[in-house]
């Protein structure tokens, strides 16, 4: 079925957002104040810059508070608005898609007509085997094109996707099987890494014999560093089942159906997976690729992330696409694929506008290659910006970033839940001034306030809790996937009428954010509450460290004490006890004898995420000998025992259990 081209506000004289003459010329201040006065008339103008094939007929169903609903009673189809509508607008032969994969030295470009093509082949191939409205397919992928045709693909048959990150343990991945119960899995033969070959195959056969819920088939993508066998019956080989494929149209669904769901990392038991909204999705996304990332249809965007985590989901397939910007697919990493050049080459050879991605991809960086010598072989006179998001950007890194690029570098926040930016800076409306530490200023639609225990708003200045008024922006969680129950509990009961970020930070006179890190990580030594992130930007300033940590270790006298792991710059030779001293003495000078600082341990690198969150919760629990379980999405298990003989080395873990 062709998806009508059928405005929202049908008849209405109202000119879309983002092309009438009074937008243009507002600041953020008025462009915030419209989104939280006005939320119902700023998201319809927003949601007009998108092809639906029935109007909503209300903007906020708040019927059913704390689900609230945007765009009810709206169709659209997030696959015709993100590639269809492309191709009939005139932009089928732009590139859609650049792929870049200095891991098996593979580059391609992917057209929209193209993608139209091998999108609608891949719903056909779906569909064949029974795949329909509503139901599960999960997608277990490296970062290759294939992937975004399979996301894409779902989205067109109005079936949920949900992207679990390719490598995941059998374990991981039969947990999220028997959580979204699908019907199809769609699998790679093999994941790349820099130094191996990550057989996908057996981990997925592995996840089908420990699953309760047993999928009918699977589609599996063979690629020639690892073919494997498939199991006659249930297993379709990706190019026969494309080729005997027939193209299918865009299947309208529903602004509140979900379009995927999308397990947040590191969960054990009962998985918690996030669901996100077709309607509200399409609208946040498509708006903020212009007004935060200040980018114009058919630039190139960069997110260099993975399609396994929400950056990939928002920055690298809707977002871009939506909006009809170019998006690049990036198999390799910041450093040693070759070099530290890596980032700069990619810019430069594709024209990239505007890149997103990990603070500890520029730590890799600047460790690496502190004085930038790579960067000058390359011309980025097209470049115009970086965002940093995933963690918090301690200030001696951006200013290094934005000192070597002479561009702006932005840090903004968000979380796998709300989908995009809460707080950040917004080059299509108005750029702010860029302050290290800061996350921002609160995003348009994000009512964003700091409340102390009692649920009291704290002065400009003051630590707090980080909340947002509901109801939430378009495109942010509506609930948890089959557990409304586990929604409330995990982000509506701390406060009534507030989502709770579970982070704590403050504002500063001027209304910008700083998110000093997670609630849990405050740390309250002899009654006074000291904030992990604060120590962590002291710590970071000093020449010799590339990135560190703070964690709060066991104290029997005041309670806890603060404990900074650091690791140090390639090429530096500075004696360990020596580096010690001067953080210890540097900590007491910007923060004060307060901060009881006096435990430093220098490692070689620090325990992460594949998607570069470093795992403070566990350093701690091996700092106080307690018993803890290695996430599934932790990047090498190695490093643990790494981190246990560095804190041997000062009395802690199991040296001090023993003394």
């Amino acid at each position: 079925m062709r998806i009508p081209r059928c405005r929202a506000d049908a008849g209405s004289t109202t000119p879309a957002w983002g092309t009438n003459k009074q937008e243009r010329v507002m600041g953020y201040a008025e462009v915030y104040a419209r989104a939280v006065n006005d939320p119902e008339g700023f998201w319809a103008e927003a949601a007009q810059a998108l092809t639906w094939s029935r109007p909503f007929e209300k903007v906020l169903d708040d019927s059913a508070a704390p689900f609230y609903r945007w765009f009810a009673g709206g169709e659209l189809n997030t696959c015709y608005n993100a590639v269809d509508r492309h191709v009939e607008n005139g932009r089928g032969e732009q590139t859609a898609i650049i792929y870049d994969s200095p891991v098996t030295d593979t580059k391609r470009r992917i057209s929209f007509r193209e993608l139209q093509d091998q999108v609608a082949r891949f719903a056909g191939a779906l569909a064949d085997m029974g795949v329909t409205k509503g139901d599960r397919v999960i997608i277990y992928m490296p970062m290759v094109p294939e992937a975004l045709v399979a996301m894409l693909g779902c989205a067109r048959l109005g079936a949920i996707h949900s992207v679990v990150f390719g490598g995941f343990s059998a374990r991981e991945l039969a947990t999220r099987i028997d959580d979204a119960t699908p019907k199809v899995v769609v699998a790679a033969s093999c994941g790349i890494e820099p130094s191996r070959v990550v057989k996908y195959k057996p981990l997925l056969d592995q996840a089908f014999d420990m699953a309760t819920h047993k999928p009918e088939r699977t589609l599996i993508l063979q690629r020639p560093q690892s073919p494997c066998d498939l199991i006659p019956g249930r297993d379709v080989d990706w190019t026969a089942a494309m080729a005997a494929a027939v193209p299918h149209d865009c299947v309208p669904v529903s602004a509140t159906d979900p379009i995927y769901i999308l397990y947040t990392s590191g969960t054990t038991g009962k998985p918690k997976g996030v669901v996100r909204h077709n309607g509200g999705h399409a609208v946040a996304l498509n708006w903020s690729m212009k007004h935060i990332y200040g980018m114009a249809p058919g630039e190139v965007f960069w997110a260099a992330s993975d399609v396994g985590w929400v950056v990939g989901h928002s920055y690298i397939v809707y977002g871009p696409l939506l909006y009809g910007c170019t998006t690049v697919v990036y198999e390799g990493k910041p450093v040693g694929t070759p070099d530290p050049g890596a980032f700069w080459r990619v810019i430069e050879e594709y024209k990239v506008s505007v890149m997103f991605t990990a603070p500890t991809a520029f730590r890799a960086i600047k460790k690496e290659d502190p004085g930038a010598e790579h960067l000058k072989r390359y011309n980025l006179d097209q470049f115009r910006a970086l965002f940093l998001a995933g963690e918090r950007c301690d200030p001696d890194t951006l200013e290094w970033a934005q000192k070597i690029l002479q561009r702006p570098a932005i840090d903004h926040w968000w979380q796998t839940e709300t989908g995009w930016a809460i707080a950040g800076n917004f080059l299509g409306i108005e750029q702010l001034p860029i302050k290290p530490g800061t996350a921002g200023k609160p995003t348009p639609g994000y009512n964003v306030q700091i409340l102390d225990d009692n649920g009291k708003p704290v002065p400009a200045g003051e630590m707090g809790r980080i909340m947002v008024k509901l109801p939430l922006p378009p495109a942010c969680l509506p609930t948890l996937w089959n557990n409304d129950e586990r929604f409330k509990e995990s982000y509506l009961s701390a406060e009534p009428g507030y989502y709770l970020t579970g982070d704590s930070g403050y504002m500063d006179e001027d209304g910008f954010l700083y998110v000093m890190g997670r609630i849990d990580d405050t740390i309250n030594v002899a009654g006074h509450r000291l904030s992990t992130g604060a120590m962590e930007e002291v710590l970071a300033s000093h020449p010799a460290v590339a990135e560190c940590a703070v964690i709060a270790v066991a104290d029997e006298l005041k309670g806890s004490l603060p404990m900074g792991l650091v690791v140090m710059k390639s090429g530096v030779n500075m004696d360990a006890d020596t580096l010690s001293k001067e953080l210890v003495s540097l900590v007491r000078e910007k923060i004060g004898p307060v901060a009881a600082f006096k435990l430093v341990a220098v490692v070689s690198r620090l325990p992460k995420t594949r998607s570069g969150k470093i795992l403070r919760a566990i350093m701690r629990k091996i700092a106080d000998n307690e018993a803890y379980q290695a996430p599934a999405t932790i990047d090498d298990p190695a490093i643990l025992d790494e981190i246990r003989d560095s804190l041997n080395r000062i009395g802690y873990a199991e040296a001090r259990e023993t003394a």
